[in-house]
């Protein structure tokens, strides 16, 4: 078993008279096992050992004392409660999108407008020469979008 600093183990201690009490805690002999393998135990499992042994009327006080004041010195962790949303980080422009589908209705085997349909619909920024590409595109004759 390891042992951060020698001394009194008062932790042990709790624990091998809350198993003396009760042999069948299947909770007392997890955190026993536990406790003999790392050598400590989380604050929420010593927690759940105070209760336990508050409930006991053989533990001597200054067992559990010493047991909550162990507590207390250890670091209490919380979650964020917060939760990040993730924004897309490129944003349609709708223009663009517009003036694909107006050239796809009168060409619809134009083969650059669909590379650049498929760039857009996977959310792939088009370039300024890519759209200045479909403002000219758009300015043909036959494709007047208004």
């Amino acid at each position: 078993m390891y042992k951060q600093k020698p001394g009194i183990d008062i932790i042990g201690k709790v624990l091998d008279a809350l198993y003396k009490h009760n042999t069948d805690a299947l909770f007392v002999m997890s955190l026993m096992h536990q406790y003999e393998e790392r050598g400590s135990l989380s604050k929420k499992q010593l927690q759940g050992l105070y209760q336990k042994a508050s409930n006991v009327e053989d533990i001597p006080i200054g067992w559990l004392g010493t047991l909550e004041a162990i507590i207390l010195k250890m670091p209490t962790r919380y979650k964020s409660t917060e939760t990040i949303l993730a924004t897309p980080i490129y944003k349609k422009d709708e223009e663009s999108g517009k003036l694909i589908t107006a050239i796809l209705e009168k060409y619809p085997q134009h083969k650059r407008v669909l590379f650049l349909r498929s760039k857009y619909e996977n959310n792939e920024p088009l370039s300024t020469a890519e759209i200045a590409e479909l403002k000219k595109f758009a300015k043909l004759p036959r494709i007047i979008t208004k």
